[in-house]
């Protein structure tokens, strides 16, 4: 593909100008390049009108495509009624009955515009009621870039991820090796009566896209219960994408909280924190603080509804799962014929790519600390500009959008990139 012309660059500038590093989230910092004009479906055109294949769909929230027609017909209609009443309406009602029908093991929900937040008042609610302050969490896993709970791992430290940042709110919280059973129940057995809370991906998918060891989920979930700590599932890219129930279901583990956002509302800013009953006893009082002007917005719960009528068929999930399955084994075997040591882990529906010369799969932080990814970096840089949208960090996300034709498509430019690459 061809190099930024005088469109993107006027836009790069006048960007820079009015936006604070010309973006609006450090995460597109990694990008300062594209100006997207326009997405439908699997792919995404620049302001040049250059076309990529995407496999970022937004950070992962487009699990749908971008602007599936249905979803954007019933999101457009809900507009005419009015979008925020800061009271109770129909939809809402029936968009929280719908999540909890997927999610048998929950009782009661609470909407919100960001992971972010609900994250937040998750920690709120676990620390109410345990009667306890401190919050047990892994390396490796994103929970949010608030000053409580955003950390930078340096070996087994915890340190704060940003300058500007309280290093004093990170005292409330102990950082572990997630996957590691025995240090798992180590840790609870010293700190277990200060815990309130055990926050986790179920299934690392921000970095490396590892799954739980087998037996771990459960070993976690049976210890919480034994030292009364509220589990907390962080499933902000896992539910609704790698099952309609998320990875409590994928796994057969639940959790006593549990935050969904992204794939939930088909791409439109909707965040969701569902759980037991009596966990949000005092929030149903109003005693315990869980507010926001934008909850619940009309918009917001069309789009969850809009989304659930395509995901509840779950042939969607069949579709991504023989798509991303074709795309890892073709994507592999192209690289072996290029004798390249790139590696791909996951699930066909969310999978990491890395630069590893060894065979083993990846199942702990440290082993993907170890890993250079620095080249994966540059090698994604080529990927782009030879039309194919991905994450510098090495996750690659499909969506029900994609079909094997794109697969084709998308090896042909990946060898493409690999040429360039390996000859620069």
């Amino acid at each position: 593909m061809s190099a930024a012309t005088t469109t993107q660059h006027d836009l790069q500038q006048r960007a820079k100008r009015v936006l604070a590093g010309g973006v609006s989230s450090n995460t597109r910092l990694l990008n300062p390049h594209l100006i997207v004009e326009r997405a439908r479906g699997c792919r995404l055109w620049d302001a040049d009108g250059t076309e990529y294949l995407d496999y970022l769909l937004g950070q992962g929230p487009n699990f749908l495509g971008y602007a599936p027609p249905r979803v954007v017909e019933k999101i457009v209609a809900a507009q005419h009624d009015g979008i925020i009443y800061a009271a109770t309406h129909r939809r809402e009602i029936e968009a929280a009955e719908r999540i909890l029908a997927v999610l048998p093991w929950a009782d009661q929900l609470r909407f919100g515009s960001s992971s972010s937040e609900m994250i937040q008042a998750a920690m709120r609610i676990a620390r109410n009621a345990t009667g306890r302050r401190s919050i047990l969490r892994f390396h490796g896993h994103y929970h949010g870039w608030f000053d409580n709970i955003q950390i930078r791992s340096d070996g087994a430290q915890a340190l704060p991820g940003s300058l500007g940042q309280i290093a004093d709110a990170l005292d409330p919280t102990v950082t572990i090796e997630w996957n590691d059973a025995e240090a798992f129940a180590a840790t609870l057995a010293e700190h277990g009566d200060t815990i309130a809370a055990v926050v986790m991906e179920p299934m690392m998918l921000n970095a490396g896209a590892i799954v739980p060891a087998e037996g771990y989920l459960q070993h976690v979930r049976d210890l919480c219960s034994r030292a009364g700590i509220v589990l907390i599932f962080d499933e902000t890219i896992s539910g609704f994408r790698v099952s309609l129930g998320g990875a409590a279901e994928l796994f057969g583990v639940t959790p006593d909280l549990a935050v969904y956002g992204k794939a939930m509302a088909a791409g439109w800013p909707c965040a969701a924190l569902v759980g037991r009953h009596e966990l949000f006893a005092d929030v149903a009082t109003g005693a315990l603080t869980h507010a926001g002007t934008f909850n619940g917005n009309t918009i917001a719960s069309a789009a969850v509804l809009a989304s659930l009528d395509e995901l509840e068929d779950r042939s969607v999930y069949r579709h991504v799962e023989t798509v991303g399955s074709a795309l890892i084994e073709a994507l592999t075997a192209l690289v072996d014929h290029h004798d390249v040591p790139i590696r791909f882990q996951g699930l066909p529906m969310a999978f990491h790519a890395r630069f590893d010369s060894g065979a083993e799969p990846i199942t702990r932080y440290p082993q993907l600390q170890a890993i250079d990814d620095r080249r994966y970096g540059r090698f994604a840089n080529q990927l782009i500009t030879s039309g194919i949208w991905v994450a510098y960090r090495g996750i690659w996300y499909v969506s029900a959008a994609h079909t094997i034709d794109d697969v084709d498509e998308t090896v042909k430019r990946f060898d493409a990139a690999l040429s360039e690459f390996t000859q620069g």
